[in-house]
């Protein structure tokens, strides 16, 4: 397959090195790492390899642009912000294709990305950078008024994962650049590209040097180069999302520095489907949810539990819809399903598929990794659809990150909301019922930060996105919430002279 920059309209926006206080640099080293094609296996670009040694002069740049940065009207920060916002939609096309190289998905989910993504940086946090207020109150003792203060909380980091690059970004990015704050953004080795592509069209947008800046790294040095920057005595946000047990440490390096933090972790999602669901409504849902990037999405729904009285039928329709999923490399107009964006994805796919087996299940759809022919050395594996999975197997405990569907049995309501929760995850869940009675008992009963009601789809910029449990705290988007994690509250209390009270 061609290079990125043959493909792009405006070759311009493809960069490969890191980016620091308005420049393109490499690391000190000299040393890089390889970005894949997960389609073909092949090396699309390589990045700087940034290591600790790298971190303290960005950092030294972020906080030397925050003290102007802070100081910038709101209402110029939401300007800069629309103007981002502009540059990235007249771009789409461009940022799409290197969304989908680098992840593997196809161009339309890459895309969907993209206008999902923006919905944070037009719709939203451009006029919360408005709408922040302070308060201002008569206290109980006398001739006293007390003022909250709303500033800037300073140099934040950011730390994403590679399954949705560009909204990751702007989800974090977007709050704390409304707030006043500078932010680092530490992406995935594995897709780094649109973050440069992003900085980039910042730059142009108007933010200053260092306002933005972003370290590339491999995954040899992430812990070293995540630790440095947690720790770093300038930094006092830290955003991050990925697995529970990264994140587990994440907040035990916070922890030395008291830092502020937010944690979006894993999510070991159930979708309950009562027999009085309407059955299409639940399964368009599903299999938007559940096939999107070919499963790697933290709220895809992980563990499927289907009433009794019409598991046969449901199941029978799963399995139909499923045959018709074309899998194939992004770029290809016919794909639905594109690879798995690495290859131990594949791997752990595979031991997912094969200890269910072993335990009980049976594959009543796909269950292979896919080699040979057009798949080449792509990350390929089956949509697979398994059924009566027990409680016991890995992909009942485990968020598998892969396209596989396992379908699990129910009798009563009761029942189910046990199953349900039983799991150390509560990121999200979703219940498919016309009962309006039920859907109150079960929107109370679950443990979950976010609560899909006839619906695969709770996420939007306007709707506070985060769990409960081991599946983090902290939230993001939505109102007052997402950019009140980037301020901090000072209480100013006076004495005034002649009071009335």
């Amino acid at each position: 397959m061609s290079s990125i920059t043959t493909q792009l309209k405006n070759p311009a926006l493809f960069q490969r090195r890191a980016y620091s206080h308005g420049q393109w640099i490499d690391a000190r080293s000299k040393a890089e790492f390889d970005v894949d094609d997960p389609g073909t296996g092949g090396v699309i670009a390589s990045c700087p390899d940034l290591a600790v040694e790298d971190v303290d002069a960005i950092l030294q740049s972020s906080h030397q642009a925050f003290q102007e940065y802070k100081a910038i009207n709101p209402r110029k920060r939401a300007e800069l912000l629309l103007r981002w916002h502009q540059l990235i939609r007249d771009h789409r096309d461009d940022i799409a294709l290197i969304l989908s190289r680098e992840t593997g998905k196809p161009l339309a989910e890459a895309y969907g990305e993209i206008d999902y993504a923006t919905g944070f940086t037009w719709w939203w946090f451009a006029g919360e950078a408005e709408r922040i207020r302070g308060d201002i109150s008569t206290p109980s003792a006398p001739n006293r008024r007390v003022v909250i203060l709303k500033q800037p909380i300073g140099v934040c980091v950011a730390l994403v994962p590679w399954n949705f690059p560009v909204a990751m970004i702007l989800r974090k990015v977007g709050a704390a650049l409304a707030a006043g704050c500078t932010m680092i953004a530490k992406p995935s080795p594995e897709t780094p590209l649109t973050t440069l592509t992003l900085a980039k069209l910042a730059t142009e947008a108007g933010f200053a040097p260092g306002v933005f800046n972003v370290i590339t790294t491999s995954n040899a040095n992430t812990p070293a180069v995540s630790e440095a920057l947690c720790t770093h005595s300038l930094v006092q946000k830290v955003s991050f999302t990925g697995s529970t047990a990264v994140g587990s440490i994440i907040a035990r390096h916070c922890a030395i520095g008291i830092k502020r933090l937010t944690l979006e972790l894993g999510g070991n999602c159930p979708m309950v489907i009562f027999s009085d669901a309407n059955q299409e409504q639940a399964l368009a849902q599903l299999t938007a949810l559940k096939w999107r990037h070919a499963g790697q999405a933290c709220i895809t729904a992980n563990r499927i539990y289907v009433q009794d009285e019409i598991y046969e039928e449901f199941l029978a329709k799963l399995v139909d819809h499923a045959k018709s999923i074309k899998v194939g490399h992004g770029l290809d107009d016919r794909t639905t399903m594109g690879p798995l964006t690495t290859r131990w994805g594949v791997e752990k796919a595979r031991r997912l598929v094969d200890d269910a087996v072993a335990d009980g299940a049976n594959i009543v759809h796909g269950g292979k990794e896919l080699e040979g022919g057009c798949f080449g050395g792509g990350y390929f594996f089956e949509p697979t659809i398994l059924r009566d999975v027990t409680a016991k197997a890995q992909v009942t405990q485990e968020e598998c990150f892969a396209p596989i569907a396992a379908v699990y049995r129910f009798k009563t309501e009761e029942e189910v909301l046990r199953l349900a929760n039983d799991t150390n995850m509560g990121l999200a869940s979703y219940v498919f019922t016309k009962d309006v009675d039920r859907s109150w008992r079960m929107l109370e009963g679950l443990d979950a930060g976010m609560i899909g009601l006839n619906t695969g789809n709770s996420s939007a910029a306007e709707s506070p996105f985060g769990g409960m449990k081991m599946s983090g705290y902290g939230k993001e988007s939505g109102k007052e919430v997402a950019v009140a994690e980037y301020l901090v509250s000072k209480t100013c209390t006076m004495t005034v002279e002649g009071a009335r009270v």
